[in-house]
């Protein structure tokens, strides 16, 4: 049995139902952007992309989190 995704991760399939792109589209976004603060991400993508928080929220979140574990 595999367990539930948890985290920033869980909001994934709602965000693309919700808004119609994959995540790593959302990611490329956010990674393309001159912003690199995570509030400042999350208001851009709330202002410029008719997100909600908890999903702008997640996505920057997450793609932050990957980033910098590279």
């Amino acid at each position: 049995m595999t367990e539930p995704v948890k985290g920033p991760a869980s909001y994934f399939p709602s965000i693309e139902k919700k808004h119609g792109r994959p995540i790593a589209e959302w990611k490329s976004l956010i990674r393309s952007s001159p912003l690199t603060k995570h509030m400042e991400l999350v208001a851009w993508l709330k202002t410029e992309h008719g997100l909600g928080h908890g999903h702008a929220n997640a996505l920057v979140a997450h793609t932050l989190a990957e980033d910098s574990a590279t």
